[in-house]
């Protein structure tokens, strides 16, 4: 493999790569607003963002813990990537592998600025078809596993926030949601009941960290594709066998459907036009042709974790704008069509009051009636004193 595409010598500049930049509101890094180096975390590692991210933090000179997930690598597979590289394994549904991780990168770099979360399992299946293992499956690793990280990492950054200096930031989380956690896609009605979750989760946190100069941010891919097929270019991959076969004990390969396991689906959703098979359908179609870079992806990430002023959400691409704009276009428009059943409008509460009396309208006459009782009482009792003092 060429060294020339090695994160040990990187293919371009950053400032040539980057093509794409966070708005100005941001304060995004830039050749005016050089970035200082900062230490990631970055939870599955090995999978299609995960890999195109970790490169790309190593090629802007930051340094890396990279986890990759418990029996599906190997922390053979997971080391000699970079010397500022540290490769580890854990399975986020488990609290005491995730401290591990937290404990053994802050040990071996001294601090963390950065805790990415790119780990995810989804089934693509109608919600009747999905047993209590994959339901638990994918709230245990998108939902739990995120609040895991969050929970014993969250103690560091807020003992590093009572040390951080004036404007400097004690550290940030992106964690990746999906268009999943903003609309629901028949097919992955459970994962994307696992990211509404993950989506309300960070939403409500956010109010509760910003006091310790903790920032999060929620990013939202449409459909990723996989630009970088080998992973890292680097000497981790360099490790075929002499007759030109794989090394599987070095060789992280990234699946072609990602962390999506296609379940059978039963007879009566397995007609050719079944809702329940759009996911499906629509991930089989695309194949190596999604719309949205995740090279490109990394780079706005990367961005991310070093602007002064990240945003709570960032959707990537086309699709993620488009789709979560029309549901929330249409979210709008059906509050608009049904919200005189909550509370009358001011014209429509005027008519009423033309029209005819409601239950209310003899108190407020007798109340009326009292007033001008009260002011004729006050009046005459005054003309009285008037007479008295002219006689």
């Amino acid at each position: 493999m060429a060294s020339s595409s090695s994160p040990r010598s990187p293919r371009t500049s950053a400032t040539s790569a980057r093509t794409l930049l966070l708005p100005t509101t941001t304060d995004p890094p830039s050749d005016s607003n050089p970035p200082s180096p900062k230490t990631w975390i970055i939870f599955g590692a090995t999978g299609h963002i995960g890999r195109s991210l970790v490169k790309n933090v190593l090629n802007h000179n930051d340094r890396v813990t990279a986890v990759g997930r418990t029996m599906e690598n190997t922390m053979q597979q997971m080391q000699g990537w970079h010397e500022r590289c540290l490769g580890l394994l854990c399975d986020v549904r488990v609290r005491e592998t995730v401290a591990t991780v937290v404990e053994r990168s802050i040990r071996h770099w001294g601090k963390v600025d950065v805790i990415v979360n790119c780990t995810g399992y989804g089934v693509l299946g109608a919600c009747e078809d999905q047993d209590d293992h994959d339901l638990r499956s994918q709230f245990e690793t998108n939902f739990l596993g995120t609040l895991n990280i969050i929970q014993l990492s969250l103690p560091y950054l807020r003992e590093q926030a009572g040390k951080r200096k004036e404007g400097e930031s004690a550290g940030r989380y992106i964690i990746f949601s999906s268009t999943s956690g903003a609309l629901g896609v028949p097919g992955l009605g459970p994962y994307c009941a696992t990211k509404y979750a993950v989506e309300g989760l960070i939403e409500s946190m956010l109010y509760e960290i910003d006091a310790f100069g903790i920032k999060a941010t929620l990013v939202e891919p449409g459909h990723m594709r996989l630009d970088e097929p080998t992973g890292l270019d680097d000497k981790a991959t360099e490790t075929a066998l002499p007759n030109g076969a794989a090394n599987t004990d070095r060789d992280v390969r990234l699946k072609k459907y990602g962390h999506f396991l296609v379940k059978r689906p039963s007879k009566p959703y397995d007609s050719p036009t079944a809702p329940a098979g759009h996911a499906r359908r629509i991930v089989q179609w695309m194949s190596d042709h999604q719309p949205v870079s995740a090279v490109r992806s990394a780079e706005l990430v990367w961005q991310l974790g070093h602007c002064k002023y990240p945003p709570l959400r960032l959707l990537l691409g086309t699709f993620a704008v488009d789709s979560v704009r029309d549901r929330l276009r249409s979210v709008i428009e059906e509050i608009e069509d049904w919200k005189h059943l909550s509370f009358p409008t001011g014209e429509e509460n005027g008519k009423e009051r033309k029209g005819g009396k409601d239950e209310n309208d003899d108190d407020d006459a007798d109340a009326d009636a009292d007033e001008v009782m009260d002011d004729a009482d006050a009046t005459a009792a005054v003309d009285e004193d008037d007479e008295e003092a002219r006689g």
